[in-house]
Order: C-alpha cells, then structure tokens, then sequence
C-alpha cells in the first residue's frame, strides 16, 4: 500500500511539474517530464517497482501474472509510452537543433574589424531644366504647376 502512494504520488509530481512547463510554452521540456512522470506508476503496475516485490516472490509468479492480470498490462502499455515519448523528443531535439557556426582556424587569426560606415549624405537635388533657385523651395514646384495650368 506505501509502495502505491509513493510512485503514484512521484507520478503526479512529475505530471505537475510537466504542466507548469507547458504553460510555460516549453513544450519539448514539458513532454520529457510526463514521460518520466509514467516511469513510476508503470514500475508498480507491473510488479517492478523495488517496495512493491517482496524478497519471497518468484519469476514464475511474475511471469503468470503477466499473461493473466491486466494490472500489469497496463504498466506495460504506460512503460512503453514513456519509452516512446522519450525516444520522440530526443528525436525532435536533436532535429531541431541549431548547428553552431563554424568558428575560423586559430592560424588564420582572428577576424578583422570593419569600420563602421556612414551612408554617403544625399546631394542636394538640382532644379529641373536648369533653373535657378529663387528662394521659394518646395513653392516653386508648386508655382510651376500652377503655371502649367494656367493659374
């Protein structure tokens, strides 16, 4: 009875923890954590978890519990979804992973600094037709247009 509350309990603290990664959007993290949260719960499922046996009991009961109880099926079943989602998320890891970049060889020292550059200031635009500037600026593109209009 002990050994069911201790890897119960491991196993919703692992839930717990799972979740609070995810709501944390680390849902790689948080997936990790369920798989090992099943560890437990599967062990004393299946009869392997180290309090649930005791010192007197044989292979050969184990073994015919395994055909005939589905107790111990259904630690099978949560041991190897754990196995599974552990195996994915290495996967998905590692697959995910962003190669670091090639660092330059030590003889050919280190890289050299670029100077800042500053854009080149822009010259100042030149009256259309050669005209001179009369003072008005933007006006005069304007009193031109109205010219051309008859204004």
């Amino acid at each position: 009875m002990l050994s069911a509350a201790i890897s119960f309990m491991l196993t919703a603290g692992g839930v717990a923890v799972a979740g609070l990664r995810a709501c944390g959007r680390r849902f790689l993290s948080a997936t990790r954590w369920f798989a090992v949260a099943l560890v437990p719960a599967g062990l004393y499922l299946t009869g392997l978890f180290p309090l649930a046996s005791t010192i007197g009991r044989a292979f050969t009961d184990w073994a015919a519990k395994l055909v005939f109880d589905p107790r111990v099926w259904t630690g099978i079943v949560l041991l190897a979804v754990s196995a599974v989602l552990l195996v994915t998320t290495r996967w998905v890891g590692r697959r995910g992973a962003v190669e670091a970049p090639q660092e330059r060889p030590a003889a050919a020292g280190p890289a050299p600094e670029r100077p800042a550059v500053a854009p080149a200031p822009r010259a100042p635009k030149k009256p259309a037709g050669g005209k001179r500037d009369d003072g008005l600026g933007d006006f005069a593109d304007i009193e031109e247009i109205l010219r051309k209009r008859g204004i």
